[in-house]
C-alpha cells in the first residue's frame, strides 16, 4: 500500500517540539513503514518526554508508529495509519545492573547487543536470542524468541517490571525490581507480543541467568524424506532428563539437510557426560542418522536468506508431539503449490518457520499458505480437546501485500474480543499502530 505523507498542522509540529526538542520531518524513504509516510520523527530521551509527547499527539489526533531498530516493523499486519514515529533509539542505557540479584533494568531503545557486553562483564545474560542490533523494547513488543526459549522462555517469561507510556501519555509502571515481585497487574506479559499496538514500552527490568560454563550441540542429520524419523528425534530430545537447552530444525535443500540440533549447557564435564547421552538418544530415537558434537553453534539460519531478503514467511505454532504431523503438512502444501520452503525453528518449542524464496510469484506463495492451512487444520482438529479448543496456528508474518490479500487471514484468533477490549481500554482512539491488531 502506498500512501502520501500524513499531513499535520504547523501547530501540532511547535508543540510536538515543545514536548520532545528531537523531531524532524520524515523521510520518505528511511521513515516509511508500509507504504505509509509519516509526517514527524521524535527520538524523545527519557519516559517524562515521551509522555509529553504522546500526550500533545494525542491532543491532536495524531496517529503513532513506535520504532526501535525497526527490525521487527514488516512483521504482521501493516500499518493503515501513521502520523508520528516514535523512534527509542535515544533511550539507550542500561539504568540498573544488581548483579547480586540477577536484575537488570533498561531503557527500551537499549540494544541487545550491548545489553549483553555490559551483562556479560559479571559472567551473567538475558537469555534471549535475538539480533545484536534489535533494541529491548522492539524484542519485548514482538515477542522475539530464538532457540533457547525452549529452556528460558520468551520475553514475557523474563520480563518481573516495565514501564510503559499510554496512548493519552499517562505512564503506567507494572513490577519491580527482585524476581518474586507480584505488586501491581502484569503489564510485562500484556505488553509482550502487542506489536505497539497498546502504548510504547520505556523500560523493561529483567531476570538474568548466569552464562554457562560451557556448552555443546548435538546434531543429527536425516535423510530429507526421513521426517517421522527426524520427529521422533526431536521429541525425544525434548522430553528428556537431559535439560536441553534448545530443541531446533532445519529443513532445506540447500545443503540438502534435515537436521535436528539441541544445545546442552552447564559445567565441561557435566555437558560432556550429557551429550555423549544425548547422542545415543537421538540415535536411537531416529533409527541411526549421522549424530555429530560440536561447540560450535547449530547455525540453522545460515541457510535462510537475510530478512530483507526473504519474501514470504509463515509461522506454524503447535505441540511437539504433532511434528511428523507438521512436516508431512509442510512437504503436502509445498507440493500442492509447486515450492519448496526453506523450514527452520525451534520445533520442541513447538514453533516452525517456512521461508518461501523470494522469487516465488505471489499466486505461488498464496496457494502455499492456502494449502498449507487446509492440511495443518486436520493436524489442529485431531489434537483438539474435548472444549474444541484448538492449539496452534499458522500466521503469514511477511509477504508481499497481494499474498497477504489473497491469503486472507487464519481462522479465527481465540479470544480476539477480549484482546480488542483490551485494546479499547488501552487505546480508545486506536491511534497506537494503527492496523495492526486486527484492522484497528
Amino acid at each position: 500500500m502506498d500512501t502520501e505523507r500524513s499531513v499535520v498542522s504547523a501547530a501540532a509540529l511547535t508543540e510536538l517540539a515543545a514536548a520532545c526538542p528531537a523531531v524532524r520531518e520524515a523521510d520518505p524513504s528511511a521513515d516509511r513503514v508500509a507504504g505509509v509516510t509519516p509526517a514527524f520523527v521524535a527520538s524523545p530521551a527519557s519516559t517524562e518526554e515521551a509522555s509529553a509527547l504522546l500526550r500533545t499527539a494525542a491532543g491532536y489526533g495524531l496517529t503513532v508508529v513506535p520504532r526501535g531498530a525497526g527490525t521487527g516493523l514488516g512483521w504482521g499486519a501493516p500499518a493503515s495509519a501513521g502520523d508520528l514515529v516514535v523512534d527509542m533509539r535515544r533511550m539507550d542505557q542500561v539504568i540498573e545492573h544488581a548483579a547480586g540479584d540477577l536484575v537488570a533494568r533498561v531503557q527500551a531503545g537499549a540494544t541487545m547487543g550491548y545489553l549483553a557486553s555490559v551483562l556479560a562483564s559479571a559472567g551473567q545474560q538475558l537469555a534471549l536470542d535475538a539480533p545484536a542490533d534489535a533494541t529491548v523494547g522492539g524484542v519485548v513488543a514482538t515477542g522475539t524468541a530464538g532457540p533457547r526459549r525452549f529452556r528460558y522462555g520468551a520475553p514475557r517469561d523474563l520480563l518481573i517490571g516495565i514501564t510503559v507510556v499510554r496512548a493519552d501519555g499517562v505512564i503506567a509502571h507494572s513490577g519491580g525490581k527482585v524476581v518474586k515481585n507480584v505488586a501491581g497487574y502484569d503489564l510485562g506479559k500484556l505488553f509482550s507480543g502487542s506489536q505497539g499496538t497498546l502504548g510504547l514500552i520505556t523500560e523493561a527490568t529483567f531476570r538474568l541467568h548466569p552464562l554457562p560454563a560451557a556448552e555443546a550441540w548435538v546434531t543429527g542429520d536425516f535423510g530429507p524424506s526421513d521426517l517421522a524419523e527426524a520427529a521422533a528425534a526431536a521429541a525425544s530430545a525434548a522430553g528428556s532428563v537431559l535439560v536441553p537447552s534448545a530443541v531446533e530444525l532445519l529443513w532445506a535443500d540447500s545443503p540438502a539437510v534435515l537436521r535436528v540440533g539441541v544445545l546442552l549447557e552447564g559445567t565441561p564435564s557435566g555437558v560432556n557426560a550429557r551429550a555423549k547421552q544425548m547422542a545415543e538418544l537421538i540415535a536411537a530415537a531416529g533409527e541411526t542418522p549421522v549424530v555429530g558434537l560440536s561447540e560450535t553453534p547449530f547455525r540453522w539460519w545460515e541457510p535462510i536468506p537475510e530478512p530483507a531478503a526473504l519474501g514470504t514467511v509463515v509461522r506454524v505454532t503447535f505441540w511437539v508431539s504433532q511434528l511428523a504431523s507438521v512436516l508431512e503438512a509442510l512437504a503436502g502444501a509445498g507440493a500442492s503449490a509447486g515450492v519448496r520452503p526453506a523450514v527452520s525453528g525451534s520445533a520442541g518449542a513447538g514453533v516452525l518457520y517456512a521461508c518461501l524464496d523470494p522469487a516465488a510469484v505471489d499466486d505461488t506463495a498464496a496457494r502455499f499458505v492456502s494449502a498449507l492451512r487446509d492440511r495443518m487444520s486436520g493436524v489442529f482438529a485431531a489434537a483438539a480437546d474435548g472444549s474444541g479448543l484448538i492449539r496452534g496456528g499458522v500466521t503469514v508474518l511477511a509477504a508481499p501485500a497481494a499474498v497477504i490479500a489473497a491469503a486472507g487471514p487464519d481462522r479465527p484468533v481465540p479470544g480476539a474480543g477480549l484482546m480488542q477490549a483490551v485494546k479499547d481500554q488501552f487505546d480508545p482512539g486506536h491511534r497506537m499502530f494503527p492496523g495492526r491488531l486486527g484492522g484497528s
